[in-house]
């Protein structure tokens, strides 16, 4: 007698149909993207509007018709060009030397014993929960005492060491740099700083990825350290600049959004060279072999 089999379920996964919890997920990381991405659209589209169009209502997304006067009259009114000079030379910099200074703490984190380690690190991690505003104006007193107080110093110093930076260099270090690496360097006669630069340093590129856009980010879009240090108009950041356009001159938002959409294109552009680096040294040590 023979006896009937019973058909396997069908997966939704092999015959091609999304499940429902599939679909949700979909949906809502679709609502989510379109909540972060229309305000930007509408700003770049609004930078090519005139004034009295920018609110009109309803809104409507394309420009009709399109016009560069914003772009125009922010670049001969403000000393757009300077400002962005200012805020990229300030970014480039304190991104290099954040990178160097924090890959050799790590390092020495990492991978040397001295006295005192746990407890300097202790201090160095436990500032991380000190508000960045309680410290704005005890450096701004201890740059004015030493004369250390020219605008693009000023404005470098406080990006140059940053602890975050430090903290995830040392946790990479400790994940992907093997100690025998590190002694087989130094049997074959390499100085301490030459195994740093010329085995461990290339180890470390997702993680420098990940570090430079972070501080380059932070530190191109800062506005309340400049606020400080700074004096003259023409030598204020982007996010300086912009912002005494809109509060001090009867709010002239057409020339802030041109400006934003001017100001985002570094942004942009770092994190497209380094999106590889940084999803990778984002992500690194959270699969186990």
């Amino acid at each position: 007698m023979a006896t009937a089999t019973r058909a396997p379920a069908a997966n939704p996964a092999r015959s091609g149909r999304p499940s429902v919890g599939r679909v949700a997920l979909y949906g809502f990381l679709v609502l989510l993207a379109a909540i972060f991405i229309l305000p930007m659209l509408w700003a770049l589209s609004a930078s090519f509007k005139e004034r009295s169009d920018i609110f009109q209502y309803p809104p409507k997304l394309l420009p009709s018709p399109a016009t560069f006067v914003n772009y125009v009259h922010l670049i001969q009114q403000q000393p757009f060009v300077s400002w962005f000079y200012t805020t990229l030379i300030v970014a480039v910099a304190s991104t290099a030397v954040a990178v160097l200074v924090c890959s050799l703490a790590g390092f020495a984190f990492a991978k040397y014993r001295f006295r005192g380690k746990g407890t300097l690190f202790d201090i160095m991690f436990s500032s991380l929960a000190v508000p960045y505003a309680v410290v704005v104006l005890p450096l701004f007193v201890v740059l004015t005492k030493t004369g250390l107080t020219e605008p693009f110093f000023a404005m470098i110093v406080p990006w140059v060491a940053p602890a975050f930076g430090i903290f995830m260099m040392r946790q990479y270090i400790e994940q992907t740099v093997p100690d025998e690496i590190i002694e087989a360097g130094r049997i074959d006669g390499c100085t301490e700083f030459g195994i740093f630069l010329r085995l461990v340093l290339p180890l470390l590129r997702p993680a420098l990825g990940a570090l430079a856009v972070w501080n380059f980010l932070n530190s191109y879009n800062t506005f309340l350290w400049p606020l400080i240090v700074v004096s003259d108009p023409h030598r204020y950041t982007l996010a300086l600049g912009l912002a005494t356009v809109y509060g001090a001159q009867s709010h002239q938002v057409d020339l802030v959004l041109a400006g934003s959409v001017l100001a985002a294109i570094p942004s942009l552009v770092v994190f497209i060279m380094l999106r590889k680096q940084l999803l990778d040294g984002l992500t690194a040590g959270s699969v186990k072999n």
